[in-house]
């Protein structure tokens, strides 16, 4: 006797759950209704569908609401995925969008096996991407601080051309300029009084990234990671984030087509055509990668700084990095010197090869079992 399997599609929204069951031999999914978005009400649901059928599998998509419902769901023992949107199946031509449409649709994906899962880490493992994420946003309020205050001395004609920005001399500058009205020394005051508060906080978030991955179980792939050139800890820490266990993708082309670094491609017949990145998947990562393949610039060499880093990794890691470094300092020179590329464009394919190797380094380290804190 075949189990009855009951297909659940969950909108999931602050305060409600829109729910409807695709149930075996019916062609459209029923309608339950919406409940309120609290344990107790889907312990409810759960009891009510499980008294129809012998095997629950959940679905919704993935949002602001997290992954507290998927791990009330697991820990149930009920089967749950967390359907990527951009990644689900949708009919031309739909103009109505309303929750009850969107459930019914899920269970139907879901009772279909149309809809692509996302990756769903630990606690600690998203309680780590928290953090990480935190100091992007220190970083971005740094940036519009010091975007201010570049405004604001430009209104009034004075620009910095002595030097790098942002430098010891660059601020003793910055404290030196002289205006006519004293409201003008009050908002440059202001303002710089703002950019070291941001520089405190980011410094701070990068403190606490630095004395936790030690207890991370992705501290092993962080760790090998520094040993390539451009990758140091911030960099290794944020890749770790946002991809996770890099032995999930089966291949390095699918890592790469996951980060958005594959060309987009409009081919019919005869004709076949490649144009920009798809920019799909996670920015974050793929900006890291933008900014590291820009080191490779330069002639390979072994420095201090990156034999520092890669201490601790094996001497097979270090090796293989050294071969990233050769390779990719030859592949930028080739596109640029060779088929005259623009530097942006060159960084972009270094950047795709670079994640190649970063998917070697990750199938050789295993993140490790979380240690008690």
């Amino acid at each position: 006797m075949t189990e009855m399997i009951a297909y659940v599609g969950l909108d999931a929204h602050s305060t409600s759950i829109s729910v409807a069951v695709a149930w075996p031999g019916q062609d459209k999914p029923e309608y339950l209704g919406k409940i309120p978005t609290n344990p107790a009400a889907v312990a409810r649901l759960i009891g009510k569908i499980a008294a129809k059928a012998q095997l629950l599998r959940f679905c919704y998509e993935a949002g602001p609401t997290g992954f507290a419902l998927y791990r009330q769901l697991r820990e149930r023992g009920h089967d749950c995925i967390v359907a990527a949107p951009t990644l689900i199946p949708r009919k031309p031509g739909e103009r109505v969008k309303t929750d009850r449409r969107d459930a019914v649709m899920l269970a139907a994906r879901l009772r279909a096996g149309d809809l692509t899962p996302v990756w769903v880490g630990d606690t600690h493992h998203e309680a780590m991407r928290d953090l990480v994420r935190a100091r992007d946003a220190a970083v971005r309020t740094r940036r519009r601080v010091r975007q201010q205050i570049c405004g604001f001395l430009l209104r009034h004609g004075r620009r910095y051309n002595t030097g790098k920005p942002w430098t010891r001399t660059h601020r003793r500058w910055l404290f030196a300029q002289k205006f006519e009205h004293a409201a003008h020394h009050i908002v440059l005051g202001e303002m710089m009084r703002e950019l070291e508060l941001a520089d405190e906080r980011v410094a701070r978030v990068e403190l606490e990234i630095s004395q936790r991955v030690g207890e991370w179980s992705m501290g092993p792939t962080i760790a090998a990671l520094q040993a390539l050139r451009g990758i140091g800890l911030v960099a290794a820490a944020i890749l770790a984030a946002e991809l996770g266990d890099l032995r999930r993708f089966k291949n390095a082309r699918s890592l790469m087509a996951y980060v958005g670094l594959v060309p987009s491609e409009v081919s019919s017949g005869a004709r076949r055509h490649k144009g920009a990145i798809t920019k799909t998947g996670n920015t974050r990562a793929r900006t890291v990668l933008i900014e590291a393949s820009w080191n490779y610039r330069f002639p390979a060499r072994r420095t201090v700084h990156i034999e520092k880093r890669s201490a601790g990794a094996s001497d097979e890691l270090k090796e293989l990095a050294w071969k990233a470094q050769q390779r990719l300092c030859r592949r930028y020179r080739h596109l640029v010197l060779k088929l005259r590329k623009p530097p942006a464009v060159a960084c972009t394919a270094v950047a795709r090869e670079l994640l190649g190797f970063i998917w070697a380094i990750g199938q050789s380290v295993r993140p490790v079992a979380l240690r008690a804190a």
